[in-house]
């Protein structure tokens, strides 16, 4: 689940990590109050209008501005509300600013230069520990980092047994170039900030950037969380966060049945009971030169309310030209799952498209005979190979 950058802040300062202040809004109102607020609080007399949406490249695309003043920041905050921004992650479509963030400027004059850093966490598999990637070249994507000057990326692994150790955080502040104060403030920021990431169960925290401020303060001007949706029972407080307005409404609308949805970018919806058979069915339709339209799991517990909610959400997508039903009774029973394809044919209507099932296991000799009694114009399928090419046959 991904939350938002003043979502994000909020989590790092309850555990210990400095942070750039900010107040969010969704009113040109509430930013000015929010911008004396911070003025009282801070000193800060500019301030930084952050777009709230969940994609990077705000500032690229319009997203992110600086304001000189409370005049400046009534007439920034008026352009950005309800902006549709669109930037790389979002796509052309964009995104509507519903929320913007009110910050404190940080780069404020002093004795000594500000630097921006890059700095991540997120779960290398390969090595089966925690990795810490961190840069010099702070502000700008890692992606181009990567791809133009490798060599000024740094990777610390982290052992889950035994945690980050003093000396990686030291390593760490000596790759980044840093002396005296600031030296000292990264090792507290590293550790505080590795303690945000395990605290709530993230599968991958960004800071871009980290900023070493002109008075040797080590603070997140970003903060960008992806936490683990199976970790989500134990924070109720982030679950709430949840902004359901920033989500694909199909999936929104998946997640209320409790099925595993993603939308894809074929011709071929996919119904499956297990991520596993899911992602075989998929190959198998692009080996018989279909595509699959989604990633549609009904899990184990599927009931015939759950199947009619499934088909309702492939055929809402007008690219849709053939479903595929690919069910193996394990936990499931294969007579509910046919019962649900029987009472999304009647409850949905005429439904013009051809439709393949696959139903193997328990009761699937009754899931059968039901389909086959009904009426329905179904074609069934013994092997997977099988129903794969019914359904390449059809689309084409």
């Amino acid at each position: 689940m991904n939350i938002h950058e003043y979502q994000g802040k909020s989590i790092l300062k309850q555990n210990g990590v400095n942070i750039q202040e900010g107040i969010a809004v969704d009113s040109v109102e509430e930013a000015i109050r929010a911008a004396h607020q911070l003025t009282k609080e801070t000193g800060t007399k500019w301030y930084v209008i952050k777009a709230q949406i969940h994609a990077g490249g705000r500032g690229k695309g319009g997203g992110v501005k600086l304001a000189k003043g409370m005049d400046e920041l009534k007439t920034i905050a008026g352009q950005i509300l309800g902006m549709n921004l669109v930037t790389k992650q979002t796509g052309p479509q964009g995104k509507k600013v519903n929320k913007i963030l009110i910050a404190q400027d940080v780069y404020y004059p002093g004795d000594h230069e500000t630097e921006e850093f890059y700095m991540s966490i997120l779960m290398d598999r390969e090595s089966g520990r925690n990795v810490i990637m961190y840069s010099t070249e702070g502000g700008m994507e890692i992606e181009e980092v990567a791809d133009k000057t490798p060599e000024m990326i740094f990777k610390e692994y982290v052992s889950p047994k035994v945690g980050l150790m003093p000396f990686q955080a030291r390593r760490i502040a000596f790759n980044l170039g840093l002396s005296g104060i600031a030296f000292k403030n990264m090792l507290r920021f590293v550790g505080s900030l590795y303690k945000a990431y395990l605290a709530c169960d993230a599968s991958m925290l960004e800071i871009n950037p980290v900023l070493k401020t002109s008075d040797e303060k080590i603070i997140a001007v970003d903060a960008k969380f992806n936490i683990d949706n199976s970790a989500l029972f134990r924070h109720k407080d982030i679950a709430d966060m949840r902004d359901k307005s920033e989500e694909d409404p199909a999936e929104v609308e998946a997640s209320e049945y409790n099925l595993n949805f993603i939308k894809l970018d074929g011709n071929v919806g996919c119904m499956v009971n297990g991520a596993g058979l899911a992602m075989a069915t998929m190959d198998m339709i692009k080996l018989a030169g279909g595509s699959p339209a989604n990633f549609l799991d009904v899990g184990g517990t599927a009931s015939a309310e759950t199947v009619e909610a499934g088909f309702r959400l492939i055929m809402k997508e007008e690219n849709v030209k053939a479903i595929l039903v690919n069910i193996f009774g394990g936990i499931v029973r294969c007579d509910r799952v046919a019962q649900g394809v029987i009472d999304a044919y009647k409850n949905i209507g005429e439904i013009n498209i051809p439709i393949i099932v696959r139903l193997q296991g328990t009761n699937a000799e009754i899931a059968k005979k039901m389909i086959d009694e009904s009426g329905l114009e179904v074609e069934s399928a013994i092997l997977l190979r099988e129903a794969a090419e019914l359904v390449s046959a059809a689309v084409n």
